[in-house]
């Protein structure tokens, strides 16, 4: 065989996944089985997401209320073009480069295929995924300055109990050296084109120290295997980095003893304007907030309603969230509960008898235990990634 395959010591066998076949011991390289209809695979119901054609913006007000876990069929999904369909009888994942031992090339990779990934030892991990472009909208309607994309608010965020095994372990049994620097993981959906250009699959490098740390090949989400949407058979979870590297269908890994780019850290997700001279990589999310209610929502004149939502940081759990009902005059501490993590969101609630009808500008702002805190503004980015300013959400009292 040209391709050498991994196996494990006293690999045994999985159950059958529902929806998804048996599971095949041929060596035929991973493809899409099934072009979906449309370019989302799951239900697109109005009171959960705001459709942006090939993504879908979680509706907040659709969890109020809800678990500290996004329910799969409300996380949000952005894709680069659509969801395959994915057979797990034909998947492989192919470890190769010259940061492997014998440094394999790509036709005699390192394989491990859907049975061998399941029979290693499994890790969970509760962490939230995050579209560097979340708050997009914000560029434009709260600053004056708007950007290209997506016009993403703040639903383009989830998160999820993850269960896999360890990134580490996989670099391991292929064979990493110690010289490696980075690894480039790459997806199987379908090659994204711009501007007439074919750019390729998805992929983006990461610094090996932190593929060898914390990062998850997963293959399944809530105590659920994979959906489409979101990966099947196996995707990266990166905690503590911006969505794109949390690469979905993930079917192969360049580990490369040199640094490695493609067009998702050297084009697009890059901090890059006039105040951003020369441009740098995105990595960790900012500290954001946001309210667990509709845009432009109604509540009663002289009725308590208890204000609810969550707040989250790449970098620490958060310290305090406060919250104004009159457009930033005056704040008052949101009250917070349940678990609160660098890789999660806090919950927190605050009960607001409103005296006036009317429009009122509601506004939460949140400071991490790192000690960022959410500012009135935040620069200018050619790409309008990671808006964290404080976002003014309207909501009209009525009498």
């Amino acid at each position: 065989m040209s391709v050498r395959r991994f196996l494990s010591p006293g690999a045994v066998g999985v159950p059958h996944t529902a929806g998804f076949g048996a599971l095949a011991s041929d060596h035929s390289a991973a493809a899409p089985s099934t072009v979906p209809p449309a370019p989302i695979v799951k239900p697109m119901l109005p009171a959960w997401f705001v459709d942006h054609g090939n993504n879908a913006e979680m509706r907040w007000d659709s969890v109020s209320s809800r678990d500290y876990r996004t329910p799969n069929e409300r996380f949000f999904v952005r894709d680069h073009t659509s969801t395959p369909l994915i057979d797990a009888k034909t998947w492989r994942l192919r470890a190769f480069g010259s940061g492997l031992r014998d440094a394999p090339d790509l036709e005699h990779a390192i394989e491990f295929d859907y049975r061998q990934l399941r029979a290693l030892p499994s890790h969970e991990i509760e962490a939230f995924i995050e579209c560097a472009g979340n708050g997009r909208r914000y560029f434009g309607g709260q600053q004056g300055t708007p950007t290209p994309g997506t016009p993403w608010g703040l639903g383009a965020i989830g998160l999820a109990r993850w269960r896999g095994v360890q990134l580490s372990q996989v670099l391991r049994r292929a064979g990493i050296r110690d010289d490696a620097v980075d690894i480039m993981p790459q997806g199987l959906d379908a090659h994204y084109v711009c501007d007439g250009v074919d750019h390729g699959h998805v992929r983006r490098p990461l610094p090996v120290q932190k593929a060898l740390d914390d990062v998850l090949l997963a293959y399944e989400m809530n105590g659920e295997p994979l959906p489409p949407d979101h990966g099947f058979p196996v995707r990266l979870v990166v905690p503590g980095w911006v969505g794109v590297a949390s690469i979905k269908w993930v079917g192969q890994i360049e580990v490369s003893d040199r640094p490695l780019t493609s067009p998702w850290n050297t084009t697009w997700y890059r901090f890059t304007g006039p105040d951003y001279p020369g441009g740098s990589p995105l990595t960790t999310p900012t500290v954001r907030s946001a309210f667990e209610l509709a845009w432009d929502a109604r509540v009663p004149v002289g009725v308590v309603t208890t204000l609810t939502g969550r707040s989250w940081s790449g970098k620490a759990p958060i310290r305090r969230v406060d919250i104004s009902t009159d457009g930033g005059r005056n704040w008052q501490p949101a009250h917070l509960h349940g678990p609160n993590r660098r890789d999660g969101w806090v919950r927190w609630e605050l009960p607001w008898r409103p005296t006036t009808p009317g429009r009122h500008m509601l506004l939460a702002r949140a400071i991490d235990e790192d000690g960022a805190e959410q500012p009135d503004t935040v620069p200018y980015n050619d790409g309008g990634y990671m808006f964290w300013a404080v976002v003014r959400h309207p909501v009209t009292v009525t009498s």
